[in-house]
């Protein structure tokens, strides 16, 4: 009998991969306070809680010939298939790019927004040591902060250390940790601290730069020297542990209509990106009436329901080909094989 899943973790995956969406549909918005202020305060949070809540949910990985094919099929083989078709896409389809070498070198140095494949299975190979004792936690900080002071962007090495201390939360978070965090009030406390982060995205600025919320630059690159450096990234680490906990506060515990979509993350974040550059091709921000609520009342609309569709079952049941074609063909051919043998005969 399949293992029953647990909808406040479906609902979780659900509301992670659309503030995905709604992350990258934003900047198409025209420029101005309101498109800074929502994106700012998308990014305080959003990749940080997807990426703790998949360390959470990276547990079982094991270094074993399931475990490592696993990551082949799952991981890298849809990386080197999106991150071809994303390229080609741009420069065929969308006209963003005159020709394959402006992206080079593909596959060594992740494009938007295939870096994540790519960086997760760094994680998960190295998730056997990062689980073994709790004292990875303070480490994978000091890590974090160290790897500010240098730039490495092959396979995206930069943001797989900047972001591996959520990661790492993820891998230790306790069953009370996340017990506390669905209990009934924390939403109150949540709404708080959203409502504070929303505060302080709109003084982004005056603190530091939005590039610092990617955990990918150098300190050296935006200004600042190591000491300082590290001192913002570590307040940067703290906001966003508080944000991702407030969001988590905030899902629904019950399975509802938009449930199954968490089921189907994977080809919600790796299709998304899709029509996303369509649309910025066509003129996306010039359709907007101005830069102001409406068009972010609109985007976010639009953003929101692009992932529901993606993730709507009857579509992305069939995506599965293109977002996990190994394991698809893979159950594809035991179906058949099931389907050719012959039945016993039932007794009367």
């Amino acid at each position: 009998m399949p293992r029953r899943r647990d909808p406040w973790l479906d609902n979780a995956k659900t509301v992670l991969v659309v503030l995905v969406v709604v992350g990258h549909a934003v900047v198409l918005m025209p420029s101005g306070e309101v498109k800074s202020h929502a994106y700012d305060f998308v990014y305080y949070f959003h990749m940080p809680a997807f990426v703790l809540l998949t360390g959470y949910l990276s547990r079982s990985f094991t270094w074993s010939r399931k475990g490592f094919v696993s990551l082949v099929t799952t991981l890298a083989v849809p990386y080197v298939l999106f991150e071809l078709l994303m390229a080609l896409w741009r420069v065929h389809v969308v006209d963003q790019v005159s020709s394959l070498e402006v992206l080079s070198p593909l596959w060594l140095n992740p494009h938007w927004p295939m870096w994540y494949l790519v960086v997760l299975i760094m994680w998960r190979l190295a998730t056997p040591v990062l689980k073994a004792h709790w004292v990875m936690v303070p480490a994978s900080v000091g890590v974090s902060l160290l790897a500010g002071a240098v730039d490495l962007e092959l396979f995206d090495l930069n943001r797989a250390l900047g972001l591996l201390p959520f990661f790492v939360v993820g891998l230790h978070l306790p069953a009370r940790a996340l017990a506390v965090v669905r209990a009934r009030g924390t939403g109150l406390a949540g709404l708080a601290v959203l409502a504070g982060l929303w505060w302080l995205a709109g003084r982004t600025d005056d603190l530091w730069s939005t590039q610092w919320l990617y955990y990918r630059a150098s300190y050296d690159s935006l200004g600042a020297g190591v000491a300082e450096g590290a001192e913002i990234r570590l307040q940067l680490i703290g906001l966003a542990l508080l944000g991702t906990f407030a969001v988590l506060s905030l899902v629904p515990r019950r399975r509802s209509a938009v449930t199954h979509v968490g089921a189907y993350t994977m080809g919600v974040y790796l299709l998304h990106g899709f029509p996303v550059r369509w649309v910025e091709a066509q003129g996306y921000a010039e359709w907007m009436p101005g830069d102001g609520w409406a068009s972010l009342g609109i985007t976010v609309a639009l953003a929101v329901g692009l992932a529901l569709l993606l993730g709507w079952r009857p579509l992305a049941a069939r995506a599965l080909w293109l977002v996990d074609p190994v394991n698809t063909f893979t159950s594809w051919r035991e179906d058949r094989r099931s389907a050719r043998r012959p039945q016993a005969p039932t007794s009367a």
